[in-house]
């Protein structure tokens, strides 16, 4: 196993160049599933790293209740600076796991909440709220029956406006907004973002792909509003006007129009021709050598993991007694 098992806590710095051109020079669709996916397998290895170490630093604790086999020579020998790195594994990995907990709880409450503030609305694709403030958001499937929810509810996704932000919107702008956050809701990004930010909570080298996710996301639902619309144009005055009368949507871990991010990036897009759609990037392109780079980071940190936990596994059941 040697040193190879710290290659997962680094190897995510791969995936750094990829975040920066997928989401300049790919589909948003394309890049959205990329980084998800570079950012879920990189946080699960570093993850499986942490917790390798910790075996053998907990090992070493004075009074501990693991069997006496596993703070052995040859145990010890498995991994590196065992007396220092495996101690330091331990509260790292706490703070892996309670960080993690903290962002499910964080968005199951919000979502929850969100729900129950709608419960006396009738159960329609759009809520239509009669609130001063402008905002606009796409708000998934969530809650529970016993909360004061309805099956219907609680098992779909609704899409929540205000009164103030359809006054400021012409009637094609309209369109766009609802078309925007449909498009959130069928695709179903918050199921994206939330494993970004929980991958950026298990190794911080993966907040910048937890980043580009965010933006690659509101562009995929301005194509595809523009896409449905028809009117790129439309779309881009609509993102315009809600980010300049908003200040984004109340509820900071759901998607919305005027979501806070780089909306002249997003109107800028919009106003340029539409872009390719390449399931993966051309390899002879800096954006391909990128992608390419973070997927063989990847492959070498899932490779690294798996070696570093099967040796990991042979050694303490060869050292536990019957």
């Amino acid at each position: 196993m040697g040193v190879f098992v710290f290659l997962p806590l680094i190897l995510p710095l791969t995936a750094w160049p990829v975040a920066r051109l997928a989401e300049q020079h790919l589909h948003p669709r394309t890049a959205t599933r990329l980084l998800t996916v570079l950012a879920v397998v990189l946080a699960l290895c570093s993850t499986v790293c942490l917790a390798l170490v910790m075996v053998v630093g907990t090992a070493q604790l004075p009074g501990n209740p693991l069997p006496d086999g596993w703070s052995d020579p040859e145990v010890r020998a498995a991994v590196p600076y065992d007396e220092i790195v495996g101690k330091a594994a331990i509260p790292a990995l706490c703070a892996v796991v309670v960080a993690c907990a903290r962002t499910m709880r964080r968005h199951g409450r919000v979502r929850r909440q969100a729900h129950l503030a709608l419960a006396g609305l009738r159960g329609t694709e759009v809520a239509v709220l009669p609130d001063a403030m402008p905002y606009a958001y796409a708000l998934p499937p969530g809650g529970r029956r016993g909360e004061g929810l309805s099956s219907r509810g609680a098992g779909r996704g609704r899409v929540v406006v205000t009164t103030a932000l359809l006054d400021r919107l012409g009637p094609a702008e309209r369109r766009a907004l609802f078309a925007h956050e449909r498009a959130h809701l069928a695709a179903r990004h918050d199921r994206f973002l939330l494993a970004v930010q929980l991958a950026a909570r298990a190794n911080p080298f993966l907040r910048p792909l937890g980043t580009a996710v965010a933006y690659t996301a509101e562009r995929w639902a301005d194509e595809e509003a523009a896409r449905t619309i028809g009117s790129r144009r439309t779309v881009a005055r609509a993102i315009g006007t809600a980010a300049l009368v908003s200040r984004g949507t109340p509820l900071p871990t759901l998607a919305g129009l005027a979501a806070p991010g780089p909306v002249p990036r997003r109107v800028a897009a919009l106003l340029g021709p539409a872009p390719a759609v390449h399931d993966w990037p051309p390899v002879f392109t800096a954006v391909g050598l990128a992608a390419w780079g973070a997927a063989a980071g990847t492959a070498v940190s899932a490779m690294s993991s798996a070696n570093a936990a099967v040796t990991m596994v042979l050694i303490l059941h060869a050292a536990t007694p019957l």
